[in-house]
């Protein structure tokens, strides 16, 4: 250190008598405009050796490597932006060691401005690095489920604030610490101004450690119109994608203080649920007669079914001696019962029907629209096109066996009914 003294000393006075020379009037003015122009003609040239030159080699080794964080730090612009604060401290340096002695305001000048310039890029790094630790853990299984975003922008947040408290406290000439001891008085008002930022990083907290939501996940959210794939959770929101492909936001907040409903466990089963009815029209319901009986017993999914509950109902009503001339007495087969022995068979032989999941045909509480006969079963695929295609498929087929059955579809009078009762259609 003695000898750049020494080095910038001898320089020093050599230059100032050679600018008396020729410049009597000023000299140091002019060798502080020298000293200038030898800074910013420095600092252009490291910035150009660094972009031409460093840049591009460690973009080539980043790309050439395996590590994952190599190349995102370069995709970040964490390299770039480091060369940016060593330009700064660079300019810092040489601005101490040719003005330190003669300058002292144009040192000052240059030390505040290089220390806004290395505390913004620095900062910027710092976010740069943060942006690499997120692509690089969201790749990895199992991190998917950490709410990194959120956590990484409340770090941003809290280095933004003390980044900002540095710089006020260079551009004052004041202590860190002289700043810091006034915040006491200022915590009410800055709990008020981060609210936001404080409850979505409690609630993103909980989101992950209850494994309640994740990116990708299926979510519904009548109260805020969401009903989508969520896309990102981020410190203050959750961005979720519906299937009209809008995009809506919610609160993330909202997620732990309101209910919502997660298809994720849907998705993971394999199964999707149907969980629709038929209205019957009551008065096509009757027992079955021996002509009915014939013809439907034929048929490859219910000739089976047929035989072994004719047998059962033979058995039952001679065990009690009823006498079947008697259409009240005894039991006997029904066209509505026969039905659901045939869905449910029907049901079991399908190839898009999960059979280890529930599955039954049941009769709901009649109502004036009709009897409701309900199909409760699961899909063995979970994409919604493909699950509508089957499920429409299997209604179609309900709807088209009903006259096999001698039953009908509940219709309510449309205008055109009670225009043929006025006017008959011939």
């Amino acid at each position: 250190m003695s000898n750049l003294n020494t080095f910038r000393n001898e320089a020093k006075q050599s230059l100032l008598s050679w600018l008396d020379k020729y410049l009597p009037a000023a000299p140091e003015m002019a060798f502080d405009i020298i000293v200038l122009l030898w800074i910013a003609t420095f600092a252009l040239m490291l910035h150009i050796f660094l972009h031409r030159f460093v840049h591009p080699l460690l973009a080539r080794i980043a790309q050439k490597s395996s590590p994952q964080w190599q190349r995102a730090l370069l995709a970040n612009s964490f390299f770039r932006r480091c060369s940016y604060v060593l330009q700064g401290v660079i300019v810092q340096s040489q601005a101490s060691l040719w003005l330190a002695d003669d300058s002292p305001s144009l040192l000052r000048l240059i030390d505040v401005i290089s220390d806004q310039w290395i505390l913004v890029f620095s900062l910027l790094a710092f976010f740069s690095m943060l942006d690499s630790v997120q692509s690089v853990a969201l790749r990895r299984v199992g991190h998917q489920q950490f709410p990194w975003r959120g956590l990484l922008q409340t770090i941003k947040l809290i280095a933004s604030v003390l980044v900002g408290l540095l710089a006020i406290s260079s551009l004052m000439g004041q202590s860190p610490l002289y700043l810091l001891s006034g915040l006491g008085a200022l915590s009410a008002v800055l709990l008020l101004v981060f609210k936001d930022p404080i409850m979505g990083l409690v609630a993103g907290i909980q989101l992950s450690a209850n494994k309640m939501l994740a990116v990708g996940d299926w979510l519904e959210m009548p109260k805020y119109g969401a009903d989508g794939d969520v896309i990102d959770i981020a410190l203050t929101t959750v961005k979720v994608r519906n299937w009209d492909k809008t995009i809506t936001t919610i609160p993330t907040y909202a997620l732990i203080s309101d209910s919502f409903k997660n298809w994720q466990g849907m998705t993971e089963s394999g199964g999707r649920q149907i969980k629709r009815s038929v209205l019957l029209e009551t008065s096509s319901i009757k027992f079955m007669d021996d002509d009915l009986f014939a013809h439907l017993k034929d048929a490859e999914l219910l000739g089976s079914y047929l035989e072994n509950k004719k047998q059962e109902i033979e058995q039952a009503n001679q065990s009690h001696k009823a006498n079947m001339t008697v259409g009240l007495n005894g039991r006997r087969l029904t066209n509505v019962g026969t039905l659901r022995g045939y869905l449910v068979s029907y049901l079991k032989a399908h190839p898009n029907i999960h059979q280890q999941m529930t599955l039954m045909v049941r009769q709901l509480e009649p109502t004036s629209n009709g009897l409701p006969i309900q199909i409760y079963a699961f899909t063995n695929t979970t994409d919604w096109t493909e699950y509508e295609g089957i499920q429409s498929d299997i209604f179609d087929h309900i709807f088209a066996v009903l006259p096999e059955f001698g039953l009908r579809a509940h219709e309510a009078p449309t205008g055109f009914d009670i225009r043929s009762l006025v006017n008959p259609v011939l």
